[in-house]
């Protein structure tokens, strides 16, 4: 039986951001202000592309790989 103690690591919580600012779609479920001809519903979305891109390189940056 392995009794390894995994601490807890707060980085780990920026991987929520993206799912918690996605969460509720009454806040962002409305046409303006549109961007380049696209609603603030679908730009919304797709800006947190790159957000969640970042988030998860800090996140992997900030962790240990002990291989």
């Amino acid at each position: 039986m392995n009794t390894n103690h995994v601490r807890p690591r707060p980085i780990l919580l920026l991987l929520l951001v993206p799912f918690l600012g996605l969460l509720d779609v009454s806040l962002y479920n409305v046409a303006e202000p549109t961007l380049f001809g696209f609603p603030f519903f679908y730009w919304y979305q797709l800006l947190w592309v790159p957000i969640t891109v970042l988030l998860i390189w800090v996140v992997y940056q900030g962790t240990s790989h002990d291989d």
